[in-house]
């Protein structure tokens, strides 16, 4: 039988150990990525580092948080902080399916906002297309809403942390990769900018761009590719992650 200690109810301690870990994990990664990644810091440890350098430690750094937090939030105890509504499932399940749109397509379409892209702005060819025309961060948003999705669906404390944790990184994420790409590319980064949107059709909206040409670059291979990691992911879900979402 579980003893009580210093108060606390039996199991209590290790549930907070849990907890305490996942809450390590998660601020690991958010540092390296706010601390590091969109800060002058960068600048200073590639040119101690070398670009090459200074990329394989990062990528390490991030995979290694990025194992911690599953392996933390799996470990976590399931503390209920709300009951998920049930009548906005359907609308959860709809943010998941156009994040993997957004997320798959981005990843697959080339841009100045992607590690080592900011070479297109300088090779004379025009780096607003597909994706991009509708926002320069599609990959960042993708995860923007299904973590939002996770964070409501799931409702307990655990899933906050870990969800809300990546729902602050895609969020703050395109803040942070315009300011660190105005200061090292300059009027290039501006023109580019100016022709696109943070913001998802805000550019469109605004007249600097046209959906019609986004739908025809991006073709029919891209959303077929998402679509397919999509339905995969979603039928092996409950058997990998205990659940539909």
């Amino acid at each position: 039988m579980s003893r009580a200690k210093d108060g606390l109810p039996p199991g209590a301690e290790s549930r907070m150990s849990g907890v305490q870990n996942l809450i390590f994990a998660c601020v690991f990664f958010l540092l390296i990525h706010f601390g590091v990644s969109g800060t002058r810091l960068r600048a200073a440890l590639i040119a101690r580092l070398g670009n090459g350098a200074y990329q394989g430690v990062f990528s390490l750094a991030s995979l290694a948080g990025l194992i911690w937090m599953i392996y933390g939030y799996r470990h976590a105890p399931t503390l209920p902080l709300w009951m998920p509504p049930p009548a906005l499932r359907p609308l959860a399940y709809l943010l998941v399916f156009v994040g993997f749109l957004l997320a798959v397509i981005g990843l697959t379409t080339p841009s100045p906002t992607q590690a080592g892209g900011e070479s297109r702005l300088a090779a004379g060819v025009d780096p607003v297309r597909g994706i991009l025309r509708i926002t320069r961060h599609p990959f960042l948003w993708g995860v923007t809403l299904w973590a939002l999705a996770h964070v409501v669906m799931n409702g307990d404390l655990a899933s906050l942390i870990l969800f809300g944790s990546l729902l602050l990184l895609s969020l703050g994420g395109p803040l942070s990769i315009d300011a660190k790409r105005r200061r090292t590319l300059g009027e290039r980064w501006l023109a580019f900018a100016q022709a696109t949107s943070g913001v998802p059709f805000a550019a469109v909206l605004g007249g600097r761009n046209s959906v019609y040409a986004a739908i025809s670059e991006i073709g029919f291979v891209r959303p077929l590719v998402a679509i397919a990691v999509f339905a995969l992911l979603f039928y092996f879900h409950g058997r990998f992650f205990g659940s539909a979402l």
